[in-house]
């Protein structure tokens, strides 16, 4: 099963579990039903934000929607064990292609609060990219290539090598800068 499977199939089955239609549980996340829909169908995983808020309107921890088995040790995460890479459209609920590959570094880890990723952030269309916010927030360390992080009204331009730490209420993107896919670790915290 893949990811988008697994994903889709544990937020149908946490919203019948609390007895909320797929309309009840839009208006709770302020998500759209369509898209919800589509998450559920198994069809390609929108970005972060909106699992974040489907994750909070559930009353549940983001991880719980990412994990496979909770684990109460340590993990371990090695590069060679990847597991399944997570594809993220990013913020279009009509997009047909991913340009965010997550691997999680801490599936499995139970009651974790923070969630630790590598990305490979591959170019985009040019198009401007849609801000979007969400509460927490995340650190994004560059591994190699560059990546354009809008925030707000402001554009940070990093380098392998280079860092950001920022609150993800304020609207936010990462992209890749320029032509080459940039590789980098990101630790999103999101309260529950």
């Amino acid at each position: 099963m893949s990811a988008a499977n697994k994903i889709g199939a544990k937020v149908r089955q946490l919203r019948e579990a609390k007895e909320m239609s797929i309309e009840q549980l839009a208006a709770q996340s302020l998500c759209h039903a369509d898209q919800i829909r589509q998450i559920e169908a198994g069809a390609l995983i929108p970005s972060l934000t909106p699992l974040m808020e489907l994750s909070r309107a559930l009353g549940i921890r983001l991880g719980t929607l990412l994990d496979d088995a909770p684990l109460e040790s340590p993990v371990v995460y090695q590069v060679q064990e990847s597991p399944n890479v997570i594809r993220f459209s990013g913020k279009d609920p009509q997009a047909t292609s991913s340009n965010l590959d997550f691997y999680s570094m801490a599936a499995g880890k139970k009651d974790r609060h923070m969630e630790p990723f590598l990305i490979d952030v591959k170019p985009g269309s040019g198009d401007a990219p849609p801000l979007s916010g969400h509460e927490g927030e995340e650190f994004i360390y560059v591994l190699s290539g560059a990546v354009q992080i809008n925030y707000g009204k402001t554009t940070y331009e990093l380098e392998a090598g280079q860092s950001i730490y920022y609150d993800s209420v304020v609207p936010h993107d990462v992209h890749a800068k320029g032509d080459q896919t940039a590789k980098i670790l990101a630790v999103v915290y999101a309260p529950c």
